[in-house]
């Protein structure tokens, strides 16, 4: 392994994934959110077509046992990324960059409904702390609410963004049933096609023309995101999902960055407490699997055979 190289390949990622969100936020009031998946999916298409014919992949890295699953895939993926663009929309960038931190906690409860693996007390205990964090965001919002002055739209991007993280924790559970006879190639190309395909249906709703400013940002979303979903691929190829994971959450500090210089977005304390906790709640757990993993891999050295 080259865990430099995976951590550069990682960040690189992670920037780039709030670069193309902070181009879906800044064309939300262009187009619906049902376009923007269109142009975020079929505009990373080339883009995830050169990779794999640089690999050398391009006839293999296609292949499919499982059709079916990737539709799944793609219907639960769509999903979540329609209700994140929308939520883009209508809530500051930091804030729905934080609370898409919960869709993490998510995958390990629908990992422990759908996949029977075991859902420890430190895990519990991580995951509920993780929910503080969230409550903690939502606060002042929830003050707001009882006292019947939230913003309806304020509000309905809340719901979006939490539903995003748990139809994305429930698709990277799905994703986890399909590598077992799906490459990586495979599973990220038919998420683009199909993602696009079904973007098609919401075209009776309202598509509108983009200006040539608003077309220029769409399609460069799609580009980022592609060469983002590239480099993130590539970035476990380098380093162990241990050391790579914790540098997710330098997004919510460039997201906190790019909403105050380009949205006029500051940051409350609530967000910034909020935030924190669900760091600390992700990082314990981040922290728990690697001892879990070195606990096993001793177990595993002792019942090897010696020569």
């Amino acid at each position: 392994m080259q865990p430099l190289r995976g951590i550069v390949l990682k960040l690189t990622a992670v920037t780039l994934f709030l670069i193309m969100a902070a181009f879906i936020k800044a064309t939300a009031d262009a187009v619906p959110p049902g376009e923007a998946v269109f142009f975020r999916s079929a505009a990373a298409l080339p883009v995830i077509l050169v990779w794999l014919a640089f690999r050398g992949q391009l006839s293999t890295g296609l292949k499919t046992d499982n059709p079916v699953g990737h539709i799944w895939r793609g219907v639960i993926g769509t999903t979540s990324m329609a209700c994140t663009f929308a939520g883009l929309g209508l809530l500051p960038l930091p804030d729905v960059t934080a609370l898409g931190y919960l869709a993490p906690m998510m995958t390990l409860v629908f990992a422990w409904m759908l996949l029977g693996e075991r859902l420890r007390v430190f895990r519990i205990s991580m995951v509920l702390l993780g929910l503080v964090g969230v409550m903690v965001i939502l606060f002042p919002n929830l003050t707001l609410f009882r006292m019947g002055a939230l913003e309806t739209g304020t509000l309905v991007g809340i719901g979006l963004v939490l539903a995003s993280a748990c139809f994305r924790g429930l698709a990277h559970v799905h994703i986890r049933r399909l590598t077992a006879t799906e490459t990586t190639s495979a599973i990220v190309f038919w998420f683009a096609v199909t993602a696009t395909a079904l973007s098609l249906l919401s075209l009776p709703f309202g598509w509108r023309v983009p200006g040539p400013a608003d077309a220029a940002m769409l399609i460069g979303a799609g580009l980022v995101g592609g060469v983002a979903q590239i480099a993130l691929t590539s970035a476990y190829r380098y380093g162990p999902a241990s050391l790579l994971a914790p540098f997710d959450y330098l997004s919510i500090v460039l997201a906190t960055f790019v909403g105050f210089v380009f949205f006029d977005e500051s940051p409350t304390g609530a967000l910034i407490l909020g935030s924190g906790i669900i760091i600390l709640s992700g990082l314990g757990t981040i922290w728990r699997e690697r001892q879990l993993g070195l606990k096993r891999g001793k177990a595993r050295q002792g019942l090897t055979p010696q020569g």
